[in-house]
């Protein structure tokens, strides 16, 4: 491993950027001094920005006053210029000047740029997205969340050792538990394209995962799994519900323990366990979902995140790398 990790960042990406972007790297900087930051966007607004604290050795800025628009479809992020941060940041990766690419900006196009710059892993059809997702006991990885709306069982099957890959990397040492996500957990439940899955990775053992069978929707966070597979349109209906529903609770629970002085009083005694409650649901704790299936790695930071969560998309980045994913997906999928 060499002796710094250069991450790609596309500055100008997401709401409230370049400023959170740049708070984010700052933040991450502390702990990761073995991180070099090629930071891609207006260099006259990035540069004042910048704290005292990090390294002018750590971190380069690359100027361009071009950018994609949340606006902008993905089409016309992707035609706009090839001189925008974010074509510029992925270009990065595919001249080998990056290990990695960040950005916070419009998920189409930041699609779009990565297929036209970066080229498939070999043998695999289609990249999926996928996402950090809490349990029980600590994280899965879920995917597809939202690349593929159709999926055939190969695609299934593709994602299923990506996720696997994607997991091992993450977490070295964990063992990859992985299920199909369906309507039941009986082996006649589902579409014919998933039980067809399921029968192959069932009666085949040379997959790098321990194959868990089902699993339904409401048991996603029970922790018996740690990768869960699916397509792009359950995934992501799944997603949106999951943040809806978290989202939520947390305001119903914040609402009813101010509302009156019996509330407020029962807030003061439960203040580190609501605390912790809180904690688990901060989705910044999860932020960095991956465009996994590439030749090179793609990381989408929430747009609306804040420097925090951008940070720990910058952690993701780090662990990806450091734990060789592209290479165990080629590894693992001849």
């Amino acid at each position: 491993m060499k002796e710094k990790i250069i991450i790609a960042v596309d500055a100008m990406g997401g709401d409230g950027s370049p400023k959170k972007v740049i708070d984010g790297v700052s933040l991450h900087y502390k702990n990761n001094k073995d991180v070099f930051y090629k930071i891609f966007g207006n260099k006259f607004e990035i540069e004042k920005l910048f704290s005292k604290s990090i390294d002018k050795k750590n971190f380069e800025i690359i100027h361009t006053e071009d950018k994609v628009f949340d606006k902008d479809s993905a089409l016309e992020g992707a035609k706009k210029s090839k001189k925008t941060s974010m074509w510029m940041a992925v270009e990065s990766v595919k001249n080998k000047e990056s290990d990695i690419v960040i950005s916070a900006g419009n998920t189409g196009a930041l699609f779009v740029i990565s297929k036209l710059n970066l080229k498939m892993i070999e043998n695999i059809d289609k990249p999926a997205l996928s996402g950090l997702w809490p349990n029980k006991y600590g994280m899965n990885i879920v995917l597809d969340l939202g690349a593929n709306i159709e999926c055939s069982e190969k695609n299934l099957i593709d994602f299923c050792i990506m996720g696997s890959s994607l997991h091992k990397s993450l977490f070295p040492n964990e063992k990859s538990k992985l299920a199909l996500l369906n309507i039941g957990s009986e082996d006649i439940k589902g579409h014919e394209i998933l039980k067809t899955v399921y029968q192959k990775l069932n009666n085949d053992n040379k997959y790098d995962f321990e194959f868990k069978g089902y699993i339904e929707g409401n048991h996603i966070m029970d922790g018996d799994v740690n990768v869960i597979v699916t397509d792009g349109f359950t995934g992501n209906v799944a997603l949106k519900t999951a943040e809806g529903t978290a989202n939520f609770i947390t305001k119903e629970i914040k609402k009813n323990m101010t509302s009156g002085i019996i509330g407020k009083i029962l807030t003061f005694l439960n203040y580190k366990n609501l605390m912790r409650f809180k904690k688990r649901l901060d989705p910044r704790l999860y932020n960095g979902a991956i465009f996994i299936g590439l030749n090179s790695p793609v990381i989408k930071s929430h747009g609306s995140t804040d420097s925090i969560g951008f940070s720990h998309s910058l952690d993701v980045c780090k662990k990806i790398v450091k734990g060789d994913l592209i290479n165990k997906i080629k590894i693992n999928i001849k």
